[in-house]
């Protein structure tokens, strides 16, 4: 670049100098790049001193400085003064500056091996034009042959290919950075650095590779075809102007600032000044950009030189004053003074510093050699902690580190401290400023404070944009690594507004409009139109339309039309636009019924169902968030209000899908009947009455504490102002309601009100101050289009997929720009300065709108003054009613956010249409937020046949309602505010949306208008038939076959016959003509594309396209995109894409001709301004488009300016928390005053707020009324518990118990009850699959009938749903007032109040000391007896059998829990009524901690550790043992007191964590004949059911007391008897003194209570179960009795088949795998499968039981077991007579002998099974029963269970009988 620019700082040199710094700084590791200033120069003129750059020795250095001074060390300008001395046209980059030498420039050494020959590439290939003149070479598209000059061929010329983007034109101008190449050699392609490419054509140069200084001509053929050298590529601008354009030259004047010291807080340790020149220059046209570099030349003395620079940017000058000493102003002082300016000694490093006559200042001027862009290697680099001096009026030492910005000074945060602007510097604004310049001059702050402005100062606009962009907060380094960077990266300031400057000077006028215009907000600009219309500032641009585009008079000629045309108007419907009929008939003709309405059902789909059912868990969540901030067992319904934006249109619709939701209903809320009407209360606006209806609202809040509320705030983006700034606001009607609503205080601190934030632009609500916690988000589910959607009919179509839709090649894009309009526009623009550009693009559109009409009626001559798009939608609008009889057509979206130009639009467009006699053809309406909807009569008339059995009085209160209707919907208000549009919406013409729109929501929501759900072919179509991303080769592959599936029918605008004939021009691709769109070039080549232009363009026929023709097409299309943006975001004149032919899409259905049918749901086409196209249409990659890197919304502000980008990717919960971290509310947001908390940082969050977000119009509404429906049904689900119901089994109704108790008794006779035999039967239908216990009865039923199908799979039990009652046992996620004490802790601190307490005792079952530990809250040690000294636990106190105490329960309730912490139903307060009682959970040691957290205020008994793997035996057997000795302590201590032992209470309580309620059952005498007896239950509580059988006459006589199951089927025949003596199970009082000898097995995991039963009933003890009261149990689904999961002990690999449970034993010392599962577990469960094996005999054979000693355990349900105690005195089943099958012999004691055997008898082959503890017990077993004499054993009969020796395997033996 060098030397050549002289002349004025022109944008393209510029962006290369940037370009270079960049590419140094990315290529160097190691150095420091220069600062950008180096490379940026002035005028030769200006500037008459141009230095040689860094040396790289330090000898060099000192020789360069003495040079360069003259003998009385002052600066010598002498050298350059003239530019052109300097300039050479050919070789100007060969000289270095006067005094200095070329510096070697080092080059890469070539790859080994490759040629290094002058002329030829590395490949050996030669490349000299001399070889090369006669060969036919080829060359991409897009390339030219240039020639190359080498300083080592100097005669020769070498040949390259250039890409020619990188090549200047005619004017030394618009080439493209960087450089694109090819080798024409050995054709190797894609060089993208010139160095690269130099290296490899081998130009082996001494000085830095550079293309304008090597590539110097283009190539051309002669007409003989030899290549020769042509022209010179013009790389410098013509010279002509640089004279004249010449600005300020440096003179002793105020221009000249004094020098610049370095200033820490930069990489390089640099600052600059701007200066404040004298004479600011307002036009943009000759503004200069002075700057002027320095760079350090002293790089062995530590010195740094100063640095000076001026700039003007359109018409303003940045001032800024030198960082550094006495500026003097004088003379040439600090120009020329070889004493440097500076006020103090400072240094770069620990050295001591210098003095001053130590530094030199230069000014430096031209520019610096690109070859060093950077510093060399070693070179020191300015250190950390450096101290510097600032300008005089007050030195400030920094110490921060290099990184910092400057401390702010100043209010411009992150400036350079400007110095005062001395008094009388001000600038005189000039009266003709607006009409010389055409557009409003935008002033940016830069650096320095603005000087005054007078005169017409209203023509300026000035902007703290700028500077607002560099107030960078000090950053962590952890934050620096976020973003990618180093300390070494960070921009200075100046390097900064440099970079932007360099944007900034491209600007051309529209864009410093734009930049004026969308410095106002939203209202402020619609406040600025409405006082431009007010004003009569318009009236210059409303005169301007008062003619058509011909030139006549618009409303002469309409009237002419209108008198022409007579009375009659168009016909409505079904005919052409030529057809007219009276109004009358027009007003009566009747359309035929449509029954295709896609707004008369409502239905939810599947992802509403899904986002719905996510919004419930969330609130689940927050309930078991622990914050305790909601409490979703406390309510029992749900109750609901719906806050919208201030739109009539949006109200209705959301009553409307209130009404056909029938949520209302479904939630209790309205009967049927009324819900219509009643739906209103439920939907409020935020306009003034809120407030009334608000606190309605809040009044049922708080006298329902039992319903939980809901507020939606839909579309809660809108108007999300503070209600401080509302009323700051002048008379905005809506500022600030939001806010006084949903955060006022009752809000935020009612406990039953849950507040639901909806919307499809969530950005404001998530900065750094959201108060709705980034976990409360729900997000909709990702809808990814490629994915199947299963029976789904319709997909989403939003903003992405219009985006993504511009790729598929379709002739007719979904997203369109008419470029025709904005060049109108453009120069209506600049002729009118002074008017907001919405106002002049407005006028436009109407007169665009109305003479198309004009065109398409009566003035064919109006047609090539339309735009071929205005021209389309119109025509297809007018015509498409005239296809059938139905009528039916199509809606057109007209955005016009200013309400007063809307009317005006609604108006003039009316006047037309009603003048040109269309009246009754299209409506126009005007949507308006503010009012209803207003439709003529007989269009309503139309909508009512259409709908067939609307009431007389209906009339369309939404626009879904207007589905159909051939209309123009003129759409008001600041913002869409979520109205959904009908599926007949087909063009969203957004042509004003412009500048004013540029942040993320504002545009969005724009689009977001048109975003619907769309039949799948649309989407799957394009993106699965074109995959535009494949190379020429595969596109040209596409068969002629496939072409059938790539054209989905195009009927676009079927009218366009009358486009097509008759005029001149192509047809573009919308059917229309126009000969002003397209030029020439893009004509001709269009044509072969459309052979036969058949009048009615149904393309599908007409454009069977050539493949030629395609073929031009697709390249046509690469070079538009190649000639840059202008061209390629044109879509008026893109040619088809796709190699077969234009893909279009369907619009209208097949059947029905012109109407959209069933058949196809289609987008709408959006048509938008420029500027949002070059945004939403510009998505390369990634899920987002580009719209999504603006401001997310006016009310929030960036936190920093440096912050990472947007990823394309971003999920939207990933969006949610880059806006958190890097947004922040403005002072007037709402949310503004929600500040984190200063000392901690922590977020204050609302915690019963969500937030719901999803794209705009993909179903949010159906799915947050779908959410109330199942938090209802939750709610209810909460109040309901599954029970098991199931009926009783065994059971044998037809014999009357023998002894009976009369029915009405409530308690037992102990008398009677003890002659009752017990039933031996187990009647719980939870040991179905058992093995039944032997009775005589057994004996003589069929075998067949209890006959059981072997079950492999765990059986699902019944259960049903119950209401729980207020009697009922909960588990912990129940949170009520009253039971909170019984619950929890009041505080952390009470969890150390509970005391762990061991309690030692011997067993002897055990043979052995148990010690237990109690944890004893400090609340319940009233229960307990202490040693008075030392507090040792002594005793669990017990009450005496004589109290009577209503308000307690005696017996000590104890519950073994394992797995269940939370789901256990340990929770007894509301079913003990709140009474006193004790209740011990019984917890194994690894669970201890877990119950202990979840239950703090329960006392435990902690089982030892021996029994963490133990079953429920274990459990039981310890709390037994532990009640008897403590039973014992008691009745000594209480013997002292003088009472007697047997006064002491014996009973326990033993129940399940799983029961949860308890009923009590009466039976109803029938009235008259034998009816089936009615029984009447009634739930009662714990305490009531306890108290009741605590009162039994003679308790202490009964062993075990307990109640039956509950089922549904509970009939009067099993209450029949009040009493049976019987199994009872989960739930006993167990008499701990009656059964002292009778021990539950602590080894056994299954059926320990039936074997404890039988022991108990065999040792003569009366069990007695009350059968008026019954137990429900819950089905809880984790922890509990639970199988092991069985695994190997060790693990081979992880995907194990599963091990079977014939696999659970093996034989002793084999190689077997070995289980990591206790023996016991293992045994049991075998024994449960292994019946067929064990007992072949027993199977179905109940007649012959297997016989079973002192034991029972389930052996199958396929088997009988007969229990026989072998104890003397017990009581055992009669045997007598039966032959047994088997015989089980399972750790028998002593009391098993010999004899005891001989009494039974055996069927031949009878199998018995031996198991005992260990093999030698086996073996003494089996000698001392003396078994051998009447079995046969064989060795391979002996078995273990399969552990390892360590885990003690059980052994047992099988044998035969013989």
């Amino acid at each position: 670049m060098g030397n050549s620019y002289a002349g004025q700082l022109k944008s393209a040199r510029f962006e290369e100098a940037l370009h270079n710094s960049i590419e140094a700084s990315l290529r160097c590791s190691s150095v420091v790049p220069r600062p950008i200033f180096s490379q940026l120069y002035l005028d030769p003129e200006q500037h008459p001193f141009s230095s040689a750059d860094v040396k790289p020795k330090v000898e060099d250095l000192d020789k360069d400085l003495v040079n360069r001074y003259t003998q009385n060390g002052s600066l010598d300008f002498s050298n350059n003064l003239t530019v052109n001395e300097m300039e050479d046209d050919e070789d100007d980059e060969e000289m270095s500056d006067s005094n200095s030498p070329p510096i070697p420039y080092s080059q890469k050494p070539a790859p080994e091996g490759s040629c290094t020959t002058d002329g030829f590439c590395q490949a050996g290939k030669d490349l000299r034009l001399v070889s090369l003149c006669m060969e036919q070479i080829d060359i991409p598209a897009g390339f030219l042959l240039v020639g190359a000059k080498s300083p080592n061929l100097p005669e020769h010329i070498l040949v390259c290919a250039v890409d020619k983007r990188f090549l200047p034109d005619d004017h030394g101008k618009n080439a493209l950075l960087g450089f694109s190449g090819n080798c024409i050699g050995c054709g190797e392609r894609g060089f993208r650095y010139f160095t690269e490419f130099s290296n490899h054509i081998n130009l082996k140069l001494t000085t830095q590779p550079k293309k304008q200084k090597h590539l110097k001509y283009y190539l051309v053929r002669s007409s003989q075809g030899v290549l020769s050298k042509g022209p010179l590529i013009c790389w410098k601008e013509c010279r002509s102007r640089q004279s004249s354009a010449s600005c300020h030259s440096i003179k002793p004047s105020s221009s000249v600032s004094s020098t610049v010291t370095p200033e820490n807080g930069t990489t390089n340790g640099y600052k600059s000044g701007f200066t404040q020149t004298d004479s600011p220059i307002l036009s943009p046209a000759n503004s200069a950009i002075n700057l002027s570099g320095a760079q350090d030349l002293t790089r062995n003395k530590n010195v740094v030189k100063p640095l000076a620079l001026s700039l003007q940017v359109v018409g303003k000058t940045f001032a800024a004053d030198a960082a550094n000493g006495n500026s003097s102003h004088g003379g040439k002082g600090s120009a020329s003074s070889s004493t440097p300016a500076h006020t103090g000694n400072y240094s770069l490093s620990p050295r001591p510093s210098y003095a001053s006559g130590d530094q030199a200042t230069m000014f430096i001027s031209g520019p610096p050699k690109k070859r060093h862009r950077g510093w060399y290697p070693g070179s020191p680099l300015p250190q950390p902690g450096l101290v510097v001096p600032v300008p005089t009026v007050r030195p400030l030492s920094r110490t921060e580190p290099l990184l910092s910005a400057p401390v702010p000074q100043t209010p411009l945060t992150g400036i350079l401290q400007p110095r005062p602007i001395p008094a009388g510097e001000t600038v005189i604004v000039p009266e003709n400023l607006l009409s010389n310049s055409g557009v409003r001059p935008v002033i940016l702050i830069g650096y320095g404070t603005l000087p005054y402005f007078y005169g017409n100062v209203g023509d300026i606009v000035v902007s703290p944009l700028l500077v607002n962009c560099y107030k960078i907060p000090q950053l962590e380094n952890k934050d620096l690594e976020q973003l990618g960077l180093t300390g070494s990266q960070f921009l200075s300031v100046e390097n900064m507004i440099l970079l932007t400057i360099q944007y900034l000077v491209r600007l051309g006028q529209h864009q410093s409009r734009a930049l004026a215009e969308s410095m106002l907000t939203t209202s402020e600009f619609l406040k600025e139109i409405s006082y431009e219309l007010i004003t009569g500032k318009v009236s210059f641009l409303a005169s301007h339309f008062k003619t058509t585009s011909l030139g006549d008079d618009l409303d002469k000629l309409l009237e002419k039309m209108q008198q022409r045309r007579g009375d009659s108007v168009v016909t409505p419907f079904n005919g052409d636009l030529n057809e007219c009929v009276s109004p009358q008939e027009a007003a009566a003709m009747i359309p035929t019924q449509n029954l295709d309405l896609d707004n008369e059902t409502f239905q939810i789909y599947q992802p509403q169902l899904t986002v719905a059912r996510k919004l419930l868990s969330q609130v689940c969540a927050i309930a078991d968030s622990g914050s305790q901030s909601l409490d979703l067992g406390h309510f029992s319904k749900v109750d609901f209000i719906i806050i919208v934006p201030r739109s009539e249109v949006l109200v209705q619709q959301t009553l409307q899908r209130i009404r056909q939701s029938g949520v209302l209903v479904d939630l209790g809320l309205e009967e049927n009947g009324t819900a219509h009407q009643r739906a209103e209360k439920y939907v409020v606006r935020l306009d003034n009455e809120i407030q009334t209806k608000f606190e309605v609202f809040m009044r049922r809040v708080k006298q329902n504490p039992y319903t939980l509320f809901v507020l939606v705030h839909d579309n809660s983006h809108v108007e999300l102002t503070s209600v401080i700034s509302g009323s700051l606001s002048h008379g905005e009607p809506s500022h600030g309601l939001a806010d006084r609503v949903i955060n006022c205080r009752e809000v935020l601190e009612a406990f039953n009100l849950l507040v639901l934030q909806v919307s499809s632009f969530p950005y404001t609500l998530q900065t750094q101050q959201s108060r709705i916690s980034s976990s409360n988000e729900v997000h909709w589910i990702q809808l990814d289009t490629g994915e199947d959607v299963g029976c789904e009919e319709k997909l989403y179509f939003g903003l992405n997929e219009y985006s993504k839709s511009l790729q598929w090649g379709i002739t007719s894009p979904l997203l369109r720009c008419d470029e025709t309009f904005e060049k109108m526009v453009n120069t209506l623009l600049e002729r009118y300065p002074r008017l907001h550009s919405m106002v002049v693009r407005c006028y436009l559109l109407i007169q665009q709108y109305s003479e198309a009409l004009m065109a398409l009626t009566t003035m064919a001559s109006l047609r090539d003054h339309s735009t071929p798009e205005t021209l389309s939608i119109m025509d297809d609008l007018i015509s498409s009613p005239g296809k059938n009889k139905s009528g039916r057509g199509h809606m057109l979206i007209i955005r016009v956010p200013s309400v007063q130009l809307a009317m005006l639009a609604k108006e003039r467009l009316q006047e037309v249409r009603d003048k040109l006699g269309l009246q009754y053809r299209f409506e126009i309406i005007l949507g308006n937020p503010a009012t209803e909807l207003s439709v003529a009569t007989h269009f309503v008339a139309r909508l009512k046949s259409w709908r067939g059995s609307e009431p007389e009085e209906w009339i369309p209160r939404t626009y879904q309602d207007l589905d159909g209707l051939p209309c123009i919907v003129i759409l008001t208000g600041k913002d869409p505010l979520g109205e959904t549009f009908p599926r007949s919406l087909k063009y969203c013409d957004l042509r004003l949306i412009d500048s004013s729109y540029l942040t993320r929501t504002a545009l969005e929501q724009e689009v977001g208008l048109a975003c619907c759900y769309v039949s799948k072919e649309v989407i799957r179509g394009p993106t699965v038939a074109l995959d535009l991303s494949g190379k020429e080769q595969e596109r040209a592959a596409v068969s002629e076959n496939d072409s059938d599936e790539l054209l989905i029918d195009l009927e676009r605008p079927q009218s366009n016959s009358s486009a097509v004939t008759g005029t001149s021009g192509s047809i573009m691709e919308n059917g229309v003509s126009s000969s002003s769109t397209a030029d020439k070039s893009q004509k001709q080549s269009l044509t072969p594309s459309f052979q036969s232009p058949a009048t009615s363009l149904g393309l599908d026929e007409g454009v069977s396209a050539s493949s030629a023709g395609a073929g031009a097409g697709e390249t046509l299309k690469q070079e538009c995109d190649s000639l840059g943006p202008q061209m390629a975001s044109s879509t008026t004149s893109k040619p088809p894409s796709s190699s077969s032919g234009p893909r279009t899409l369907p619009w209208q259905g097949q059947p029905i001709r012109g109407c959209r049918g069933p058949h196809a749901a289609l987008p709408p086409v959006v048509i938008l301004s420029k500027a949002a196209y070059s945004l939403l249409g510009s998505q390369k990659s990634g899920k987002l488009p580009s719209s999504s890197s603006l401001l997310p919304h006016a009310d929030v502000a960036w936190v920093s300016s440096l912050r990472p980008l947007l990823n394309k990717d971003m999920s939207s919960e990933e969006q949610s928390l880059y806006y958190r971290q890097w947004t922040s509310a403005r002072q007037h947001h709402a949310d503004y005053s929600n500040q984190p908390d200063p000392t901690s940082g922590t977020r204050n969050f609302h915690p019963r707020r969500l937030l719901l977000t999803g794209p705009p119009q993909v179903g949010k509404t159906g799915s947050y009324l779908q959410f109330l429906r199942i938090l209802f049904r939750m709610l209810i689900r909460l109040l309901e518990v599954d029970v098991y119901d199931e009926e009783e089994i065994n059971t044998d109704h037809s014999e009357s118990s023998e002894v009976s108790q009369s029915e009405g008794e409530p308690w037992p006779d102990i008398e009677s009850f003890s002659k009752m035999p017990f039933d031996v039967s187990v009647h719980d239908p939870k040991y179905t699959l058992m093995s039944l216990v032997y009775t005589e009865k057994l004996a003589g039923v069929k075998q067949e009938v209890i006959k059981e199908s072997k079950v492999e799979e765990p059986r699902k039990r019944e259960t049903v749903s119950i209401m729980l009652t207020k009697y009922a046992a909960y588990n912990t996620f129940h949170h009520c007032e009253q039971c909170r004490q019984y619950m929890d802790f009041t505080s952390a601190s009470q969890m150390s109040d509970s005391t762990l307490h061991a309690f030692t005792f011997s067993s002897s079952m055990l043979g052995e000391e148990v010690q237990l530990y109690f944890i004893i809250p400090k609340s319940k040690e009233s229960h307990f007896v202490f040693s008075k000294q030392g507090k040792h636990l002594e005793s669990m106190r017990l009450p005496l059998v004589s109290d009577k105490n209503l308000n307690a329960v005696k017996s000590p309730i104890f519950t073994p829990s394992s797995g269940r912490h939370e789901h256990g139903l340990l929770n007894l307060f509301h079913a003990m009524e709140g009474i006193s009682h004790l209740h011990l959970l019984v917890v194994k040691e690894y669970e201890m901690p877990l119950y202990r957290k979840y239950w703090p205020n329960h006392i435990m008994l902690v089982l030892p550790g021996m029994f963490n793997n133990a079953g429920t035996g274990a459990a039981r057997f310890l709390i037994k043992e532990l009640s008897y000795h403590n039973l014992e302590l008691e009745r000594n201590r209480l013997e002292e007191l003088g009472i007697k032992r047997q006064c002491v209470w014996p009973f326990i309580v033993m129940m399940d964590d799983s029961c949860v309620l308890w009923n009590i059952h009466s039976v109803q005498e029938p009235s008259s004949q034998p009816v089936e007896v009615a029984v009447s239950s009634k739930n009662v509580s714990l305490k009531t059911v306890l108290q009741h059988i605590e009162a039994t006459p003679k308790i202490v006589h009964y062993a075990i007391l307990g109640i039956q199951k509950w089922s549904s089927k509970l009939t009067s025949q099993s209450l029949k008897a009040p009493f049976s003596r019987c199994h009872v199970h989960d739930f006993i009082l167990l008499n701990i003194d009656l059964t002292q000898n009778v021990q539950y097995d602590f080894n056994r995991y299954f059926c320990e209570d039936v074997d404890f039963n039988l022991r108990t009933n065999s040792s003569g003890l009366l069990i007695c179960r009350f059968n008026n009261f019954s137990l429900m149990k819950k089905h809880v689904q984790v922890g509990g009795q639970r199988d092991f999961i069985i695994k190997p002990k060790i693990m081979v690999s992880e995907s194990l088949a599963p091990i079977l449970p014939l696999q659970y034993i093996c034989a002793p010392d084999s190689e077997h795998t070995l289980l990591a599962a206790p023996a016991q577990f293992l045994l049991e469960k075998f024994l449960q499968h292994a019946s067929y094996k064990l007992f072949p005999k027993a199977i179905h054979n109940f007649r012959s039981p297997v016989l079973a000693i002192d034991c029972y355990l389930n052996i199958g349900p396929e088997v009988a077991i007969c229990y026989i105690s072998s104890r003397p005195h017990s009581s055992n089943v009669n045997c007598e007579g039966v032959f047994f099958s088997g015989l089980l012999l399972y750790l028998c004691d002593s009391f098993v002998g010999a004899d005891l055997l001989k009494k039974f008898k055996f069927l031949k082959g009878a199998t018995l099974c031996v198991i005992c503890q260990d093999r030698s017990s086996l073996r003494q077993t089996i000698v001392r029963l003396e078994l051998e004499d009447e079995w046969q054993f064989r060795l391979r009969d002996e078995f273990q269970t399969a552990n390892s020796s360590e885990d003690k395997p059980l052994y047992f033996l099988t044998g035969r009988h013989v």
